[in-house]
């Protein structure tokens, strides 16, 4: 029996073969067993996969021998099952959408703040300590003091950032899952004329990663969500106590299965009112195909890999 783990890794780099570097992905992982989303851009890439370690290894070896890179930023997580439906190689426009072209990622970003630093960091009265999360994500879980810029999408962060009023010399913090969208973020930042930006390095797992293996008090409350089957992780990095809707994909606590909106594999209240008729049917319908197939011990694309 191998162990499994998910590798998350993502580096900002010019790709300019983009659609022949996704083929031979695709090419060099064929009958391998391997779950998860690699995104592919002009910016670079940006992936989370889930395997055995010599298989994860390999990928990424060979990613980063097509991109002709030495290192990624990686962060490894251990998990008891592959954690994704399928694996999936697509082309986007930007490996993480923020709506706004940034003129060179080789110029200024944000200072990086180690994991073992940052309590002391953001707890200074001068720092503004900025969630870059989306709403659904802050409300399960955030750092203490955290400013939500109320965002639905990455993509609205720069309208937003706005309308907060912030002074260009102010002391700014910024975190996020794992790291990508404060790359982004800060390069932006610099771009409008923001001097002072700092980011956690890592993001929210290398921190909880750092603090669950030392004395250091955790700054972190509630659960992180985790874009996987998981669906949120705990201080220990274990799964968390969110389930997920899979009518909209928010997560959805024991509270909410209650409610005569929530359906399983259809709606929840958070979607019930929102769902055409036709999409709350295919949704009836997949999961009905599901429960069937699990009855049967048939194989479908939503069964879970516990062991390689």
């Amino acid at each position: 029996m191998n162990d499994l783990f998910i590798y998350s890794f993502y580096r900002f780099t010019k790709v300019k073969n983009k659609k022949q570097v996704k083929l031979e992905i695709e090419k060099f992982i064929k009958n391998k067993v391997i779950r998860g989303t690699i995104l592919i851009a002009d910016e670079g890439i940006n992936g989370s996969i889930s395997a055995d370690t010599k298989t994860l290894t390999s990928i990424l070896k060979y990613i980063k021998k097509l991109l002709f890179v030495r290192q990624l930023e990686i962060k490894i997580n251990q998990v008891d099952f592959l954690p994704f439906n399928r694996i999936k190689i697509r082309i986007k426009n930007e490996i993480v959408s923020l709506g706004k072209e940034i003129n060179d990622f080789n110029k200024k970003k944000g200072l990086f703040i180690e994991p073992s630093d940052w309590n002391n960091f953001i707890i200074q009265k001068d720092v503004k300590l900025i969630d870059l999360r989306n709403n659904y994500e802050i409300e399960i879980g955030k750092f203490k003091r955290a400013i939500n810029p109320r965002t639905n999408t990455f993509r609205e962060f720069p309208k937003n950032i706005e309308s907060m009023n912030l002074n260009k010399n102010d002391k700014i913090a910024i975190y996020c899952t794992g790291g990508i969208r404060c790359e982004k973020a800060s390069k932006y930042l610099f771009q409008e004329g923001y001097n002072n930006i700092y980011q956690l390095k890592g993001g929210i797992l290398n921190y909880l990663d750092y603090t669950k293996n030392s004395t250091a008090k955790s700054l972190w409350t509630g659960d992180c969500f985790v874009f996987d089957n998981r669906v949120t992780v705990n201080k220990k990095l274990e799964k968390g106590k969110y389930d997920q809707c899979h009518g909209c994909r928010h997560p959805i606590n024991k509270k909410d299965t209650k409610s005569y909106k929530y359906i399983k594999g259809v709606s929840c209240p958070k979607c019930y009112g929102l769902r055409s008729e036709k999409q709350k049917q295919n949704s009836f319908n997949r999961q009905k195909q599901i429960e069937a197939a699990e009855q049967e011990g048939r194989s479908h694309p939503f069964k879970k890999i516990r062991y390689l």
